[in-house]
């Protein structure tokens, strides 16, 4: 899967864009106690998916108890800043996502007390979650194509339904109809509390598409309330290989995902950092762990170290920011 890749060459310029941490004494060998995870949406959601599937292998092999915690609210902010404010001691680390950490500087610039490049050190992706593009199993759709005769034949009667005004999902929809030659005229339903009421209404049937996270609804599509028509990553996942991606239907440049990673507050000790990748990377590479993920429609991805994290979450932060600015998603 090539949805996020670690390793591509960043300038060494947008690695500056990240503070070098503040010095924080070391307080003996870390993890010397349980070390908390703020996962900063509900349970339930693909974060709390990866993060839970994680935190027993985790807790493994630091020898110390993984404590989720997750703190919802204002699309991810209220977790990240009560993160960011913790102290820098490795006691708290934050599973943040390309929502979190890439989209929302933009979306809620007037907002935000937080800057993901300065008050971060980033530790390792852990995840790359797939999107699929969804419609309600009573729509006649059964492609890429045919959902968007169908939207032509119908200039906005067809409803759009997203985890919020600025959310990464509803950016992949403006994405999918700027891409389409002379757009689509649909109608964005915003839903807030995360995915689920999102999912929730297009099985009812108040809205009628979607793009959302695949562990968000690959029980509905298995159950056949939805029908997947294509997912945003390069390649087809395991989870859904008969459902072709988005480049395979016409639009070669989409390719787009929902990864997670660890962080922990800026300042965070160096060998801190260093020993949490190493047991972040080990994690991941397990192979009951990487089977789970992908069970649950996740592949599980680790950096080749954390500056090229912190590079990526910079170009996805230009690239989410640009459509976000282009689609007038912001929130006041």
């Amino acid at each position: 899967m090539t949805t996020c890749p670690t390793g591509r060459r960043a300038a060494l310029a947008v690695l500056g864009a990240f503070a070098l941490p503040r010095p924080a004494p070391a307080q003996g060998a870390w993890p010397g106690r349980p070390v908390r995870v703020i996962v900063p949406f509900a349970p339930g959601g693909a974060s709390d998916f990866v993060a839970r599937i994680l935190q027993p292998a985790l807790g493994d092999i630091l020898g110390q108890p993984i404590v989720v915690e997750n703190r919802a609210g204002a699309a991810g902010n209220v977790g990240m800043e009560a993160a960011a404010r913790a102290a820098p001691d490795g006691y708290t680390l934050f599973l943040g996502n390309v929502g979190t950490l890439a989209v929302n500087p933009t979306v809620f610039a007037r907002s935000i007390r937080v800057r993901p490049t300065m008050d971060f050190a980033p530790i390792s992706l852990s995840g790359d979650t797939p999107d699929v593009l969804l419609v309600n199993a009573g729509v006649p759709a059964g492609s890429v194509a045919e959902l968007i005769a169908l939207a032509r034949a119908q200039p906005g009667r067809l409803n759009y339904g997203s985890p919020g005004a600025g959310s990464l999902n509803r950016l992949e929809m403006e994405l999918f109809r700027e891409a389409v030659p002379g757009g689509l005229d649909m109608v964005h339903v915003p839903y807030p509390g995360g995915a689920g009421p999102a999912v929730a209404a297009i099985v009812a049937g108040d809205t009628q598409a979607m793009f959302t996270t695949l562990p968000s609804a690959l029980g509905q599509v298995q159950a056949g309330r939805l029908r997947a028509l294509a997912v945003t990553t390069a390649q087809r996942v395991p989870a859904l290989p008969a459902v072709p991606t988005l480049v395979e239907s016409g639009f070669p440049d989409f390719v787009a995902g929902s990864w997670q990673g660890v962080l922990a507050p800026s300042g965070t000790p160096a060998e801190v950092i260093a020993r949490a990748f190493a047991a972040t990377v080990e994690a991941i590479g397990r192979p009951a762990v990487a089977q789970r993920l992908r069970g649950g429609g996740v592949e599980p991805v680790a950096s080749r170290s954390p500056d090229a994290f912190a590079a990526l979450i910079a170009r996805e932060a230009e690239r989410w920011g640009a459509l976000a600015r282009r689609a007038g998603a912001t929130v006041e």
